[in-house]
């Protein structure tokens, strides 16, 4: 099958591109509205996703010391940085083209920051430490501890700190956009890319750059004492927004491949695998909205109805397609993958 040329009107003047554009929107819509009811309590001081200073360099026990927290972080950081220099000298400046090189090099600017937080904060940590352990002493009354207060008792169960910066928050933004983008990233490539690819043997490098950076997040994420408010979860919605528009904008003025078949436009299911990777991000947002009023709850159900009965109707409908030209455009995206890989 010869490819549609992306610079031509026609191409976009359609209404799969509608429709699509509509199905982008409605997560990006939905994630604005989620960020701007619960960001807008922190500035009034009472938010789920209001952070404390030492939550961004501190380990979520009390027993590990936060210099084991930085030691991860910047080995984490120099290897993945090496690989992505790496993978840039081998195969060129082209490999930002696709979101998994998106991802890995959101990830190591996480853990290039994580490991300056950390640095920061275990000086903080060490000076209390030390103003900790410096007893007043005398050798005949024994050593001064202060006195403990009922009331600090009573309130341990609160969160107490010093109110974070907009540094720490940008810094748990950069840790749940990361999340969700390698999570996605790697499901897409072990299940629904790799699996396609007959007699293509993976390259170490291209094992690391679909593997290690969930396996650096997931021990980071078993160290650190960052929450995990599920609002925030809209700025990985933006993220993933942005690299489509940031496709299509190249495809509209330059006639290239895409990186990822179920992103091209000219396919009749295009509509599809857009509803299926945007209506998940926004039955998610949705679901976290957490309604006060019945006609918001029902204009949700509604809006998740709508989205499941699309799906399925647009399904059944192009199930009329003739299984010699199934055939044929799974055979076009296994080449298509054997050569881009």
């Amino acid at each position: 099958m010869a490819a549609a040329d992306t610079t031509a009107l026609s191409y976009w003047l359609n209404w799969r591109v509608f429709l699509c554009a509509l199905i982008i929107l409605a997560p990006l819509v939905l994630a604005s509205i989620l960020i701007r009811r619960y960001e807008g309590k922190r500035r009034e001081g009472v938010s789920p996703g209001t952070l404390f200073k030492h939550e961004a360099w501190s380990t979520c026990l009390k027993t590990v010391h936060p210099r084991w927290l930085l030691a991860f972080r910047v080995f984490s950081f120099v290897a993945m940085l090496s690989l992505l220099i790496a993978n840039v000298v081998i195969h060129g400046g082209g490999v930002f083209y696709f979101y998994t090189r998106w991802t890995f090099t959101l990830v190591t600017l996480y853990f290039g920051y994580g490991s300056l937080l950390s640095i920061y904060g275990c000086c903080i940590y060490n000076k209390e430490e030390s103003c900790t352990y410096t007893s007043i002493g005398d050798a005949e009354e024994g050593t001064y501890r202060p006195p403990f207060i009922l009331e600090e008792a009573a309130n341990t169960s609160k969160p107490c700190g010093t109110p974070a910066g907009f540094g720490v928050y940008i810094f748990q933004v950069l840790f749940q956009t990361c999340a969700g983008a390698v999570v996605l990233t790697d499901i897409v490539f072990w299940g629904l890319i790799y699996p396609f690819t007959k007699g293509y043997r993976l390259s170490f490098l291209h094992v690391c750059m679909h593997s290690l950076n969930a396996v650096f997040l997931l021990g980071d994420t078993c160290l650190n004492s960052l929450r995990f408010p599920l609002f925030r979860i809209s700025y990985f919605a933006f993220w993933s927004c942005i690299f489509v528009a940031y496709q299509w904008i190249i495809h509209a003025f330059k006639n290239l491949w895409w990186p990822y078949q179920f992103l091209d436009l000219s396919s009749p299911y295009a509509p599809l695998w857009y509803v299926l990777g945007s209506g998940i991000g926004a039955y998610t947002v949705l679901r976290r909205l957490c309604f006060d009023r019945k006609d918001e709850e029902f204009f949700a159900r509604a809006s998740q109805l709508v989205i499941g009965l699309g799906s399925l109707f647009y399904l059944l409908r192009h199930m009329r397609i003739p299984w010699s030209y199934k055939h044929k455009v799974i055979e076009t995206q296994t080449l298509f993958v054997d050569n881009r890989l």
